[in-house]
């Protein structure tokens, strides 16, 4: 099923997200309320919301989205190049219009599928709840309220893996290693994001981060398809 897909019509992403605040002082009172019910449910024994506060970016209410990376495959010269754009910034308003714009023209394509790790029970839903809190329409691919399952055109290199086992989880970084990738963990990984942003004012090296794991994304599948990865030298920037 995968080989017939057409490699230049699935678009590759991952996001990196934080919370909304800085401290958990700093949320609102009526908020921070309701994260501490939301904690109770989360903690471990004898931790405080507080403790806790830097998992607040991995939910769609208490998080924003400081980067999404996305990248195509394109194949040219009997060779395959990655072309990767990324919208980041401290303005998540601006970072989604600007993907959704991107995701509709893309959408445009007749094969045009997303594909990301973990992408369906993370990065797909939480760019959606981000877009409707911030008053964004759902572009065409994300919009799949009603859509019968083999209607959405969603790819996920972890759920593939799976095979219907639905309780294995394996990370990107771990699949990776296993098919012989390079690490996109060779910098920082997810749970230091919050920090480089917040304290380290270092929006770069998040965007360097992201982008790698959309590349690694990219060739997971092509390993998963049993082709070549992509050469180190055939990556890409998208201009504009």
């Amino acid at each position: 099923m995968l080989n017939s897909i057409k490699i230049e019509d699935i678009l590759f992403l991952d996001i990196e997200t934080v919370p909304q605040h800085p401290e958990y002082q700093q949320m609102p009172e009526p908020f921070q309320l309701l994260w501490d019910k939301k904690a109770q449910r989360i903690a471990k024994e004898n931790e405080t919301s507080e403790e806790i506060y830097q998992k607040a970016g991995i939910y769609a209410e208490f998080g924003k989205i400081i980067c999404i990376s996305a990248g195509i495959v394109v194949p040219k010269s009997n060779s395959l190049f990655f072309r990767v754009k990324s919208f980041a910034g401290e303005d998540e308003v601006l970072i989604l219009r600007d993907f959704a714009d991107m995701l509709e023209k893309f959408s445009a394509k007749p094969g045009a599928l997303l594909c990301a790790h973990n992408g369906k029970e993370f990065d797909f839903p939480y760019i959606s709840r981000r877009m409707l809190i911030n008053g964004i329409k759902l572009p065409n691919l994300l919009d799949i309220a009603g859509k019968k399952p083999w209607e959405v055109n969603h790819l996920d290199t972890m759920e593939l893996w799976k095979f219907g086992d639905y309780k294995h989880y394996t990370s990107l970084n771990l699949l990776a290693y296993t098919f012989n990738i390079p690490t996109p963990k060779d910098d920082i990984d997810g749970s230091q994001v919050a920090e480089v942003f917040y304290k380290d004012n270092d929006l770069e090296r998040i965007v360097t981060y992201c982008e790698k794991d959309v590349l690694t994304v990219a060739q997971l599948l092509l390993r998963y398809r049993n082709e070549p990865i992509i050469d180190p030298a055939n990556i890409e920037k998208a201009k504009g």
